[in-house]
């Protein structure tokens, strides 16, 4: 992300603000930039007396304006860092007074996540002329695979874009999640080595055979033995396999087939469905299998098959019925 570098360059070069607001949905970045300034903008040796950490909810305002405006003891800066600062949602305006004349001498960070202050106040608008007011805001599913990509090539390594998928439908569009397992496979990979699936079963625990990735891809293929063998081995797997998540991943691929079947400019297809254009062969395929009336239907199946297992007309039909049930309305 760009305004992360930006922000870490900056305080590399020596240029740090009076004053850092770190929030937004995506707790990463967030956990990042406060880690940075944490370990980086004072000396080892200044940190004893003049680095604090507060948490919002042991806090109030007026404590964070007092500590901010201590001055720091034999030293040029002191920094004083509010975790958990969305605790303090209901008085947090409050802050602007001090915003508006922060003390020179102390780097005051703020992180509040998963909330985000009103930009029209007063708070932000004081914040922004004096220091930085950094958004977080969550990926989309589909934004991660090139966030993966990105991160494991500044650190000298690369990975499959299967390997990459695969990561993302088991873990998520946690980037905390997501980057913990990728931290653990560069402890066991040799500087430069690409990461495979098979790599990701063997140390993450990710079947390369038997998940939502392949189970897409078999369904895009008419496979149906295949089809069948996934939905099995999820049956026996549920906790690993949980049905929402399948049933998400189905109904975003076939809108997406959907959506494939309606571009006027397939070439552009890539771009039109939010996906890598690694993985735009997927959706021809799909489309060449289900014409564009059978893909209506099929969302609609699954849809139903949504509701029913959420216990909405159906008679306590376990996972697996309920996904062999919409495998054989796909199939049909």
């Amino acid at each position: 992300m760009d305004k992360v570098k930006a922000i870490i360059t900056d305080i590399k070069n020596g240029n740090t603000k009076p004053i850092y607001f770190l929030m937004g949905e995506e707790p990463y970045y967030i956990d990042g930039i406060s880690k940075y300034i944490e370990n980086n903008v004072l000396s080892e040796e200044d940190r004893g007396f003049n680095q604090m950490v507060l948490y919002g909810r042991d806090v109030s305002v007026d404590d964070i304006i007092s500590q901010a405006k201590r001055y720091p003891m034999m030293a040029e800066k002191q920094v004083v860092i509010v975790k958990e600062a969305q605790d303090l949602s209901r008085s947090i305006e409050n802050l602007a007074g001090y915003a508006e004349n922060p003390q020179p001498t102390t780097v005051l960070v703020l992180c509040y996540k998963y909330k985000k202050i009103d930009k029209r106040k007063s708070l932000a608008k004081k914040i922004v002329e004096k220091g930085v007011l950094f958004e977080s805001k969550k990926l989309y599913d589909n934004q991660v695979p090139d966030w993966i990509k990105r991160v494991l090539a500044g650190k000298g390594y690369t990975i499959t874009p299967k390997g990459a998928q695969m990561l993302v439908e088991f873990l998520g569009n946690d980037l905390s999640k997501v980057n913990n397992e990728l931290e653990k496979l560069q402890l066991i990979l040799k500087p430069g080595q690409q990461i495979t699936p098979q790599i990701i079963e063997e140390n993450i625990g990710i079947s390369k055979d038997f998940n939502n990735f392949e189970l897409q891809n078999a369904i895009g293929n008419k496979d149906v033995k295949k089809a069948f063998a996934i939905i099995q081995y999820f049956s026996q797997n549920p906790k690993n396999n949980p049905m929402p998540m399948t049933v998400a991943l189905l109904y975003s691929f076939f809108s997406k087939v959907l959506k494939y079947h309606a571009l006027s400019n397939k070439g552009e297809a890539a771009k039109a469905l939010g996906v890598n254009p690694y993985f735009v062969k997927d959706y021809q395929t799909a489309a060449r299998n289900y014409p564009m009336r059978q893909v209506s239907a099929i969302i609609a199946a699954i849809r139903e098959i949504d509701m029913k297992s959420k216990g909405v007309g159906a008679a306590n039909l376990s996972q697996a019925d309920l996904l062999k049930e919409l495998l054989v309305k796909i199939f049909n």
